[in-house]
């Protein structure tokens, strides 16, 4: 794969940053007294949430969840695999869950229902990019950085078959690479 695959930006990292930035300072006015647990979905989340925690101006805790539904393809497969679980304690806190895309909603979906059943105060989540075009369950993102149109995006954590995770603008990919 080229960036060829690729077309033009749909974000540049420019408008990403002052997206980060927003989120980050509304997310310390909505908790002034301690910030939450975050938990970051791996993989696409990673350089989200690195430049996400990079903005906070208070200490705070971090944890990862590694969750599938894609594979190798452009369609999730309706099935989300827990393959990493959270490591920090979770029962009556706050969490922050920390997602790069909120695209049919199946994985961000299992995500807050096993923060749940960790018995978590509360669940509010934090993504870069918001689908709801795409949406197959009822979710909501509490902080979005851009609602997009239903295209299949890469770039700034977000891969096609993992790769163009490095690319610092989010582009949309090709029609003909689906």
């Amino acid at each position: 794969m080229t960036h060829a695959d690729i077309s033009d930006v749909l974000l540049f990292r420019e408008q990403i940053s002052e997206a980060v930035k927003r989120m980050a300072h509304q997310i310390e006015e909505d908790y002034p007294k301690e910030l939450p647990l975050m938990v970051g979905i791996l993989k696409g989340s990673f350089i989200f949430m690195a430049d996400l925690v990079r903005q906070m101006q208070r200490p705070f805790e971090m944890d990862f969840l590694r969750l599938s539904s894609y594979g190798s393809g452009v369609d999730s497969s309706g099935k989300v695999r827990l393959r990493m679980g959270v490591t920090r304690p979770v029962r009556d806190r706050d969490v922050l869950l920390v997602e790069d895309i909120v695209d049919t909603g199946l994985t961000t979906s299992y995500a807050v229902g096993y923060l749940q059943r960790k018995r978590a105060g509360s669940v509010k989540l934090c993504a870069l990019l918001d689908k709801p075009s795409h949406r197959q369950t009822q979710v909501a993102p509490d902080y979005v950085g851009f609602t997009i149109p239903d295209k299949f995006v890469v770039g700034y954590g977000l891969d096609f078959d993992e790769q163009y995770r490095h690319l610092p603008d989010i582009h949309v990919l090709k029609k003909g690479q689906l």
